[in-house]
């Protein structure tokens, strides 16, 4: 692809919806603070790689909490770095899942929680960069776990923390087990958002976390496809889809010749989905934001006019108040239109 495209996808104004704080660690960072464990620079090597068939990010995400992680400075400086690499890409505003559970053996919530909004304060005034953030409900946890979680939120609010979300491995773990945190979270005023349909699980994880849950948007939500119903009801209701170009699953399951053919995300607009392309672990997954980006249109096939589309489904998705959406509303679509007729005068992608 030109070099058009490059300058193009680095450029434009970006918003990043679908982050973990955990899996956002530069590897030279995590090989540092794994270093204080006792871990070798072989076995960090090892966790990052990516193969043809790559493996999930969990274990790196578990390696952290149970070995690595040992002050809450550490999230700090996580968050400020990660911050930095996404404003380097044209990222001015970023929402960041966090598990607080896994670390509470470390530190507080609270603690933690300030940890990371201090980076988030760091980076703004650095770089420009916006952020929010989602403590997340570890799924492979207990249901009253999840509610403890809730409960802290309640207990400890910061502006900055704007919701609750629900991560880790899917299978077996339908979100309807944990109903009573997402009620507290939503009796509280907390936005919801949930990781659903990720692991070609039933789009009835979907449906659940919709219509039971009553999330404000949903992350991955590829198996929605699966149900032509659910998925037109989404349409009409405008859900969004917060989708992950790298997403590891379909890089395991699908025939490397027939990845990009096969992948959900180049289907869910034709049905009405809204969608928006994230980096979800963007060094575990050996991407960046220009990257994630340039994959819609090498990979799946998506022109200009769906691209600015996506941009647009981001910032009307996310969880900044009414006003400052108006306004990056406009802002990125003419930053996105005066970018495009300098890169691109013929008007498609070359």
């Amino acid at each position: 692809m030109s070099d058009a495209l490059e300058t193009f996808c680095h450029a434009m104004p970006k918003v990043d919806l679908h982050v973990h704080l955990l899996g956002a660690v530069r590897q030279a960072t995590f090989a540092e603070m794994a270093a204080r464990c006792g871990m070798t620079a072989a076995e960090t090597e090892a966790l990052y790689a990516r193969d043809a068939k790559p493996k999930g990010v969990l274990h790196v995400l578990r390696t952290l909490e149970q070995r690595v992680l040992r002050q809450s400075g550490d999230l700090h400086r996580i968050a400020y770095e990660h911050l930095q690499d996404a404003a380097a890409h044209g990222v001015r505003h970023s929402e960041i899942f966090w598990n607080p559970t896994g670390t509470e053996h470390i530190f507080p919530y609270a603690k933690g929680a300030d940890a990371i909004l201090a980076g988030f304060a760091d980076a703004a005034t650095d770089f420009g960069v916006s952020a929010l953030l989602i403590p997340s409900i570890d799924r492979e946890a207990t249901p009253e776990d999840a509610t403890q979680l809730a409960e802290w939120m309640l207990a400890h609010r910061r502006d900055p923390i704007i919701g609750m979300g629900i991560d880790y491995r899917e299978t077996d773990r339908p979100p309807e087990l944990f109903w009573k945190a997402w009620r507290l979270a939503k009796q509280g005023g907390f936005r919801l958002t949930a990781h659903a349909g990720e692991f070609g699980c039933h789009p009835r994880n979907v449906e659940t976390a919709l219509d039971l849950l009553e999330v404000d948007r949903i992350d991955h939500g590829y198996t929605v496809l699966e149900d032509p119903a659910l998925a037109a009801r989404c349409a009409e209701r405008g859900v969004l889809f917060t989708v992950v170009p790298t997403n590891s699953y379909y890089l395991r399951t699908l025939p490397p010749e027939r990845w990009a053919e096969d992948h959900p995300i180049r289907r869910m607009p034709a049905a009405g989905l809204l969608i928006h392309p994230n980096t979800d672990d963007p060094p575990l997954h050996q991407v960046t934001p220009t990257r994630c980006w340039r994959m819609m249109v090498e990979d799946f096939g998506f022109g200009l006019a769906d691209l600015r589309g996506f941009m647009l489904n981001g910032v009307r998705g996310s969880f900044l108040p009414e006003p400052a959406r108006r306004h990056i509303e406009a802002a990125f679509a003419e930053e996105f239109d005066a970018l495009a007729a300098e890169c691109f005068p013929q008007g498609v992608l070359s």
